[in-house]
């Protein structure tokens, strides 16, 4: 929280990719532990059905995982379709620099971070990889961040910011 977000170069299902591509926009990169499992299953059809809410915010969505490109290729496939890049950290080294490795079985814990237009992290959230994110509460920290003031408890986009 508060630090720069380490830069990185992955391979994606949209070619190859660097964080610095995104500088000047809002990124949400989340973490997820498989390709194929029953939670991610979930999740990326429903990061994929809010994009355009993402859109409408200057957010760019990357997914990223330590499976391979080719397995992401295939479970996209059997989802029907995802209109943003899942990256690939086979090496594992980006999921290590921030900090959500799981050593032994080799996968991500569930992580999303919000990076500013600057590379900054002004959110992260980290559970077990068995609950799946709530993508109302993401996009309410997003909306909430770009407010630029102190927001109270149970804020919401319209409500009044605090000074």
């Amino acid at each position: 929280m508060g630090k720069k977000a380490p830069d990185f170069k992955l391979d994606s299902t949209k070619g190859q990719i660097s964080l610095s591509d995104y500088k000047g926009k809002w990124v949400v990169l989340f973490f997820y532990p498989l390709d194929f499992s029953s939670v991610c299953s979930t999740e990326i059809p429903e990061f994929n059905r809010r994009k355009p809410e993402f859109d409408k915010l200057n957010a760019e969505l990357l997914g990223i995982n330590t499976d391979s490109v080719y397995s992401h290729k295939a479970w996209i496939e059997s989802l029907g379709g995802v209109d943003f890049p899942l990256l690939s950290d086979y090496n594992k080294e980006v999921t290590r620099q921030y900090g959500i490795l799981i050593e032994d079985a080799g996968i991500a814990l569930r992580a999303a971070f919000i990076i500013n237009p600057d590379g900054i992290i002004d959110y992260e959230v980290v559970h077990e990889p068995v609950i799946g994110r709530n993508v109302d509460e993401i996009l309410r920290v997003l909306n909430a961040l770009q407010t630029g003031h102190a927001c109270p408890v149970g804020w919401k986009p319209g409500d009044k910011v605090l000074d």
